[in-house]
């Protein structure tokens, strides 16, 4: 018996729907690849992190994290700045260049017993200067290549030879220059910036600050009555001079009363 037409209307429905879902997953699965690994990007990372640490485990933690770069523990990885700094305000930073594959495990390692606190990832798009670098390295060899070319003639002067060297020479340093900067920015592209700053919680930073200034008491109150005795002797002069001058002014009213008194009693 054949379907109703009722039926068919429904078999079209359904399989019309099945293939709009696979075509839809079918995008979003493509949308999530491309945003996972972009094709052909030219980007330089850089990332800034700040980790809450315990002030006694910083110095090692920064020792820790400069050596597994030093021994390429996560992948190549070259140290570009270290500091420490211990005492009331302990902190530590770090700045490397590591391959991508690097990063989150040195900030695991970083964050390791402690808090990731702030994490800033920025990236430059380096497209447009490696295509003017590659551009002006085509421009040069052709340069080159004519000046090359010219400087096979037999024809020249003396004059001629020693203008075409110089000529030669400057290109070949401006070539060498270009070789420099392109291989900078493949070292920019090829491996990420990596700051990471590590910092005491802010409860143990305002202990330090108590503690600080318990310790500092003394000091404090000394310096507070040094300049107290200090000021003192500034104004004990000034003072005297004020006490004298009103003074005098308080007895020469009382001779300027006196004296209209006495011109108005005959009166």
């Amino acid at each position: 018996m054949g379907m109703t037409l009722k039926e068919l209307a429904t078999a079209a429905l359904v399989v019309g729907l099945a293939a709009c879902s696979h075509k839809q997953a079918e995008q979003y699965a493509g949308t999530s690849a491309a945003a996972q690994a972009p094709q052909g990007a030219m980007l330089a990372y850089e990332h800034d992190v700040r980790v809450a640490l315990g002030a006694d485990a910083i110095a090692d933690r920064i020792q820790a994290l400069q050596d597994a770069c030093i021994e390429g523990t996560h992948g190549q990885c070259t140290v570009l700045d270290v500091s420490r700094q211990g005492g009331d305000y302990p902190n530590g930073r770090l700045i490397v260049r590591v391959v991508p594959e690097g990063v989150e495990p040195l900030i695991g390692m970083a964050g390791e017993g402690g808090e990731v606190g702030t994490r800033r990832t920025h990236a430059e798009d380096l497209a447009v200067v490696v295509r003017d670098n590659r551009q002006l390295v085509e421009r040069l060899e052709g340069e080159r290549s004519q000046l090359q070319a010219f400087q096979q003639r037999r024809d020249l002067s003396v004059a001629d030879m020693i203008a075409l060297s110089r000529q030669i020479a400057e290109v070949e340093a401006q070539l060498q220059a270009a070789a420099q900067q392109a291989a900078q920015h493949d070292l920019r592209i090829n491996t990420q910036k990596l700051s990471i700053h590590l910092e005491p919680p802010r409860g143990q930073t305002g202990r330090s600050e108590i503690a600080e200034a318990v310790r500092d008491f003394g000091t404090t109150l000394s310096l507070g009555t040094a300049w107290t005795i200090r000021a003192s002797a500034f104004l004990i002069p000034v003072a005297l001079l004020a006490l004298a001058l009103a003074a005098g002014f308080r007895a020469w009213r009382r001779r300027r009363r006196a004296r209209r008194g006495r011109d108005a009693g005959p009166g």
